[in-house]
């Protein structure tokens, strides 16, 4: 689990591409401290575990699945990552809760300066929008960020300068993939709210039904 605060902004060293899926070793200083084999450090969004590491580096694979649902199949040496350690339980919660399962890809349609912030338009499909409610917590490359408009197909966050500063969002370009994961809550309560039992099977009229209905 995590909190969409990003720690740091990672290289990616190599990368080693199978049929489908990759290992891929980053540069990285922070998420390093005090890391172990196993464990999850979340990558523009999603949650990877630590198959090796050094003092300045780790590599993770990334599977089949997510290669196809993310944009971590678009990395390539150079390219710069959110990174963040799992969630300790006395950490405080300055984001929201992210699990670094992402629904999906939304994609960058322009950037808009506010002040002393920047619009960020997003477009994603329907099936991803469904979550994605106004004032309600979004994580976009793994970073917590407040919707502040959306409609049937675009959504837009306001960036402030730290975020700039401590991030990748604001280097992308339109046109670019981001990593989506909508609030988990919601989620929950659609399976909830749809989510049909079966019925019981009937069973047939023997001497334990008879008994069961007073007949004997």
């Amino acid at each position: 689990m995590f909190t969409g605060i990003v720690e740091e902004v990672g290289t990616v060293q190599s990368v080693l591409k199978g049929t489908k899926s990759a290992k891929i070793v980053i540069q990285a200083h922070k998420v390093l401290e005090d890391v172990k084999l196993g464990d999850s450090i979340c990558t523009n969004g999603v949650c990877l575990t630590v198959t090796d590491f050094t003092s300045h580096s780790f590599a993770v694979d990334i599977m089949a699945e997510t290669m196809g649902r993310s944009n971590l199949k678009n990395v390539v040496p150079g390219s710069k990552v959110n990174l963040e350690r799992a969630l300790r339980l006395s950490d405080r919660l300055g984001g929201h809760l992210v699990s670094g399962h992402i629904d999906g890809v939304g994609i960058i349609r322009d950037f808009k300066k506010e002040d002393n912030a920047v619009w960020v338009s997003i477009s994603t499909p329907p099936e991803i929008l469904k979550y994605i409610i106004l004032k309600g917590s979004i994580a976009i490359d793994g970073i917590s960020l407040t919707v502040a408009y959306v409609d049937e197909s675009t959504f837009k966050v306001s960036v402030i300068p730290h975020t700039k500063d401590v991030t990748t969002l604001l280097n992308k370009s339109p046109g670019d993939e981001v990593n989506l994961e909508g609030d988990m809550i919601g989620k929950y309560i659609e399976r909830f709210l749809t989510f049909n039992d079966k019925p019981a099977p009937q069973k047939g009229m023997d001497l334990s039904f008879l008994i069961e209905h007073g007949f004997v």
